[in-house]
C-alpha cells in the first residue's frame, strides 16, 4: 500500500499530499573541482619553474666542494677561489630587479632559458680554466648573472601571473626549491669530486642546466591567455599584459624613493648581516671548515643538505607564522637563535657526525630561510604596492652581505689558520640583525 503525508495549515485547512522526505539526500553527480584543478596548466608551470630553480640552487654550494681540490691542482689560496663566490653572490642579488622587469619586456620563457643557457656556458668554461681570474670570469660573472634571474623574484612572478589562488603556498614551494637543489645534488656532487675529481660534476651540472632549458623553452609560458585558460582559481579570463618597457626604470625610482626611509636601511643592514651569516659564510665555506677539523668531504656536504632540509621546513614554518605573530618579534628570535648556533659552533666541530652537531644542524637550519617571510611581509606592509621591488633590493643587500663573508671568511681562515674567529664575529653580527627587527616601524611609507 503507498502512503503520502498531509500538510495541515493553522485555519485546518489541508494542502495538497507532499511526498515523504527521503532517508538519504540523494548524491549529485558534479564534477570536483579539485580533480580539475590539479590538471590546470598552471601546476605543470610551477613544476618547471621549480626544476630551474632547483638547478641554480646546485650551483651554489658548489665553491665550497672546489676549494681543496682547487689548492691541490694550482696551488690557489681560499681567498682566490672565495673571491668567484663572493662575485655570484653579490651579481645573484643585483642582477634580481632587473631581471624581473626584463622578464616583463621580453618575456618569462626567454629569461629563464637564456639564464640556464648561461650557467651552462659558465659552467663548462670553468671546466677549462687554468687561471684564478677565469674561475671568477666563469662561475663568478656568468653563473652569477644566470643564476641572479632564477630567484625568489622569478618565483613571485610565476605565481602572481598563474595563480590566483593558492599563491602563498606555491611562492613558499618555489622559494623553497634553492634548498631542494642542494639536497638532490650536494651530496652526489660531493662524492663524485672524492672519486673522479672536482671537473666531472661541474660538465654534470652543465648538462642538467642544459636539459631543463630544453625543459622551460618546450613548457614554459609567460602568461595563462598565452594558451587559452584563466589563472588557477580566477573566475575571469585575463589577457596577457603588453610588454613594459619601463619597468626597469621603475626599479630604480623606488630604490631611490626606499634609500630616503629609515624602514629600508633598517631592513637592508638585518639582511646584509643576514646573508653573512647564511648563504655567505655557509656555501663557499662550510665545506673547508669541516675539512680543517678531519671531517671527509661526504659527510661535511650531507651536514650541508640537511640543512637545506631543515631550511625548506623552516621557510613553510616561518611564512605560517608570520600570519599570526608580528614579523619584527619572528625575526627577533630567528636572529638570536642563529647567533647562539654560530657562537657554539667552534666546539661542535670534529672528524665525525656528533649528535650535538646534528643538534645544530636542526636548529640552524630552521632559521636559515625563516627570516624571509616576515621580510616581504614588513616590505608590503611599509612600501604597499611597492612592497616586492623593495624586498627585490633588500635581498640584493643580502647577497652584498654574503659576498663580503664569502671572501673575508676564507680570508681570515688564511690569516688566523682557523674559522673560530669567523663564527664568533657572524654571532654578533646576528644579535645586532635582532636589534635591527625591533627598530623598524610596520607603518606605510609613501615612495616618492
Amino acid at each position: 500500500m503507498a502512503f503520502s503525508t498531509t500538510e495541515q495549515s493553522k485555519d485546518g485547512t489541508t494542502d495538497q499530499p507532499t511526498a515523504p522526505a527521503p532517508r538519504h539526500r540523494p548524491r549529485l553527480h558534479r564534477p570536483r573541482l579539485h580533480r580539475l584543478h590539479r590538471l590546470h596548466r598552471a601546476w605543470l608551470i610551477a613544476a618547471v619553474a621549480g626544476a630551474a630553480i632547483v638547478t641554480a640552487g646546485a650551483f651554489t654550494t658548489v665553491p665550497g666542494l672546489l676549494v681543496t681540490p682547487l689548492g691541490e691542482e694550482f696551488a690557489w689560496n681560499r681567498g682566490q677561489v672565495a673571491l668567484a663566490a663572493s662575485v655570484n653572490m653579490v651579481l645573484f642579488g643585483l642582477t634580481a630587479p632587473f631581471a624581473a622587469a626584463l622578464m616583463d619586456r621580453v618575456g618569462v620563457r626567454r629569461v629563464v632559458g637564456g639564464a640556464l643557457l648561461l650557467v651552462s656556458a659558465g659552467a663548462v668554461l670553468t671546466a677549462f680554466m687554468t687561471r684564478p681570474w677565469q674561475l671568477v670570469t666563469y662561475w663568478g660573472v656568468l653563473i652569477g648573472l644566470g643564476s641572479g634571474c632564477l630567484t625568489m623574484t622569478f618565483a613571485a612572478g610565476v605565481t602572481a601571473r598563474w595563480f590566483d589562488r593558492r599563491r602563498g603556498l606555491v611562492t613558499g614551494a618555489l622559494s623553497s626549491s634553492s634548498h631542494l637543489g642542494q639536497l638532490l645534488f650536494l651530496p652526489l656532487l660531493a662524492g663524485s669530486v672524492e672519486r673522479h675529481g672536482w671537473r666531472p660534476p661541474v660538465v654534470t651540472l652543465a648538462l642538467v642546466a642544459l636539459a631543463v632549458a630544453a625543459l622551460v623553452f618546450l613548457a614554459l609560458r609567460d602568461h595563462p591567455a598565452d594558451v587559452g585558460v584563466r589563472p588557477y582559481g580566477a573566475r575571469e579570463f585575463i589577457p596577457a599584459p603588453p610588454p613594459s618597457p619601463g619597468a626597469a626604470t621603475r626599479t630604480l625610482k623606488v630604490l631611490a624613493g626606499a634609500l630616503r626611509t629609515r624602514p629600508f636601511w633598517l631592513l637592508a643592514g638585518m639582511f646584509v648581516l643576514c646573508g653573512a651569516s647564511t648563504n655567505g659564510i655557509m656555501w663557499s665555506n662550510w665545506a673547508p671548515a669541516a675539512h680543517d677539523h678531519g671531517m671527509r668531504v661526504t659527510a661535511a656536504a650531507s651536514l650541508l643538505s640537511l640543512i637545506g632540509v631543515f631550511s625548506a621546513l623552516g621557510a613553510l614554518l616561518s611564512g605560517w607564522l608570520t600570519d599570526r605573530f608580528d614579523p619584527r618579534r619572528l625575526l627577533t628570535v630567528c636572529f638570536a637563535l642563529r647567533a647562539l648556533t654560530l657562537l657554539a659552533l667552534p666546539a661542535l666541530f670534529s672528524s665525525a657526525v656528533t649528535a650535538p652537531m646534528l643538534l645544530f644542524v636542526f636548529v640552524y637550519g630552521l632559521v636559515d630561510v625563516a627570516t624571509v617571510p616576515p621580510v616581504i611581509e614588513l616590505c608590503r606592509g611599509v612600501y604597499g604596492t611597492d612592497g616586492p621591488i623593495v624586498f627585490g633590493w633588500a635581498n640584493a643587500a643580502h647577497q652584498l652581505g654574503a659576498g663580503a663573508s664569502a671572501f673575508l671568511g676564507a680570508t681570515a681562515r688564511d690569516m688566523f689558520g682557523t674559522y673560530d674567529v669567523v663564527w664568533v664575529a657572524l654571532s654578533a653580527g646576528c644579535l645586532v640583525a635582532a636589534l635591527l627587527a625591533t627598530a623598524v616601524r610596520a607603518t606605510l611609507v609613501k615612495v616618492e
